[in-house]
C-alpha cells in the first residue's frame, strides 16, 4: 500500500489539484489529510475537492481547522489571535452542512500500517496536541518527553510547514511540509509513505493560481497570493522565527 500524506493545505485548490494529478498519475492507494485544510482563499472548493476525491482518504482535523469548529459551534477559538480571526470567520462562513458536519468528525491521531514500513502515526503538530512547535533544528533533549510511549516506527507531522525527515531515538518523525502554505521555494510539499518515507515537492502554475485567489472574496487574498503562493518565506528566515515559539 502507498500513501500519500497531504498536510496544511489551508484552503489552496491549485495546490491541491497539482498534487492530486500526481498522486492518481502514480496510483496511491490512499490519501491521510493530516489537518489545516481550513482556513485559506478557497475553503469550500477545496473541502469539496477533498469529500469528493475517487481515492480513499482518511482525514485528521489540524488547529486550524479546530478553530472553524469552535467558531461555528458558538465557542470562542482558543490562542486564535487577532488578525487570524476573520480568516477563520470566512472559512466557517464558507463551508455547507456536509462540509461543517465533515471537519467536526475528524480525530486528532490515526494509525495505519503501511508496508515496508510497520505502523505509521499521523498527528498535526506532536502527539499531544495540534499546536506545539518543533523543527528540524529542536534538540532530541527537549523532544523525548513528547515523543516518549510512542509504539509507532513512523511518525508524521506537518504544522510548521516545513518537511524534514529525522530520528528521534528509535522514532523516525517526518513532517510532510504543507501543500498549500509553504516555507521554502513555491510549489506544494507533501509526503509519499510506501514502502519508503519519500518527501516530495510538486510544481504548479503559481502564477494562475495567485490571480485565481487575488479574484476571491479571502480577507487576505492579496497578501496571500504574493507571500505565500508567489514567493513565500524561506526556511532560514521561518526557523529563525519559530527558535522563540518552539518546545523548551
Amino acid at each position: 500500500m502507498r500513501v500519500a500524506a497531504l498536510y496544511d493545505i489551508h484552503g489552496n485548490l491549485p495546490a491541491l489539484e497539482a498534487v492530486l494529478r500526481e498522486i492518481r498519475h502514480e496510483r496511491f492507494d490512499r490519501i491521510v489529510v493530516g489537518g489545516d485544510v481550513l482556513p485559506g482563499p478557497m475553503p469550500r472548493e477545496t473541502m469539496a475537492c477533498l469529500l469528493d476525491l475517487d481515492i480513499p482518504v482518511q482525514f485528521i482535523r489540524g488547529n486550524g481547522d479546530r478553530a472553524v469548529i469552535e467558531l461555528l459551534s458558538g465557542t470562542d477559538p482558543v490562542g486564535v489571535p487577532a488578525h487570524v480571526r476573520p480568516l477563520i470567520r470566512h472559512s466557517a462562513d464558507a463551508l455547507d452542512s456536509e462540509q461543517r458536519h465533515a471537519v467536526a468528525s475528524w480525530p486528532d491521531r490515526l494509525r495505519m500500517e503501511i508496508d515496508g514500513i510497520g505502523e505509521v502515526l499521523f498527528c498535526h503538530a506532536t502527539p499531544r496536541n495540534d499546536t506545539e512547535i518543533f523543527t528540524q533544528r529542536t534538540p532530541d533533549s527537549r523532544l523525548l518527553a513528547v515523543f516518549a510511549g510512542i509504539t509507532a516506527r513512523v511518525v508524521v507531522c506537518g504544522h510548521t510547514h516545513m518537511a524534514f525527515d529525522r530520528m528521534l531515538g528509535a522514532v523516525r518523525v517526518v513532517n510532510a511540509g504543507s501543500v498549500g502554505m509553504p516555507f521554502a521555494e513555491p510549489g506544494a510539499y507533501w509526503a509519499s509513505l510506501g514502502p519508503d518515507v519519500r518527501l516530495r515537492r510538486t510544481s504548479y502554475d503559481v502564477a494562475a493560481a495567485a490571480q485565481m485567489i487575488r479574484a476571491s472574496d479571502y480577507p487576505q487574498a492579496d497578501d496571500f497570493a504574493a507571500n505565500n503562493i508567489l514567493q513565500p518565506p524561506s526556511e532560514q528566515k521561518m526557523l529563525d522565527a519559530f527558535g522563540q515559539a518552539e518546545l523548551k
